[in-house]
């Protein structure tokens, strides 16, 4: 294992990422959304996630850009950050998976939107937050930068707390009680903990 496969590992799993997200995006296009909450502040929040997810560490991984944040590689990290990239990844299909045509990329509520509960959704709210988590730590693990590696987890971190609070009250106005109970049953993020 070397520095240069980490890197390689690293893109394999975002093209994985972004192959996975094709089919439920054409799938889930098909119903119109009823409501949209992608105003600016939703924008950045996004742009800050796809930057710290994808542009700092691609950036990184062709360029070797910034040099002086290596750290010394550590091989045993590679290994340990593909159990957490193929974790997340199966988690990624699972969300995808049980949300069905209410899938959206943004704070959206569709056309006969449902609240799922079941599968992935039974004990944590947000298992795409949750998939996206560990995403990010995996970057940590597989690129040995101190500016690639973090950038995953300070991107997202920006969309995860900068969003989360606002998509619950908009699935509370949209399904009241049920939302309450459901947010009483599960975590948000991390099953019994979060």
């Amino acid at each position: 294992m070397t520095p240069t496969i980490s890197k390689i590992i690293w893109f394999a799993f975002m093209l994985a990422w972004a192959a996975l997200r094709q089919q439920p995006g054409r799938h889930s296009r098909r119903t119109p959304v009823s409501y949209s909450g992608r105003d600016l502040r939703e924008r950045v929040l996004m742009a800050a996630s796809f930057t710290g997810l994808g542009i700092v560490p691609a950036v990184y991984a062709i360029t070797h850009f910034p040099r002086f944040a290596d750290y010394p590689y550590v091989p045993a990290l590679t290994y340990l950050g593909v159990l957490v990239d193929a974790a997340s990844l199966w988690l990624f299909y699972r969300t995808h998976h049980d949300l069905g045509k209410n899938w959206s990329v943004s704070l959206d509520l569709r056309e006969r939107h449902t609240l799922v509960t079941t599968g992935v959704y039974a004990r944590v709210r947000h298992p795409m937050y949750s998939a996206f988590w560990l995403m990010a730590l995996a970057q940590l693990l597989l690129l040995p930068n101190w500016i690639a590696g973090p950038a995953g987890l300070v991107g997202f971190g920006i969309l995860f707390f900068g969003r989360v609070g606002r998509e619950e009250a908009m699935m509370m106005r949209a399904f009241g009680e049920d939302y309450r109970t459901y947010m009483r049953r599960t975590a948000r993020v991390v099953p019994w903990i979060y």
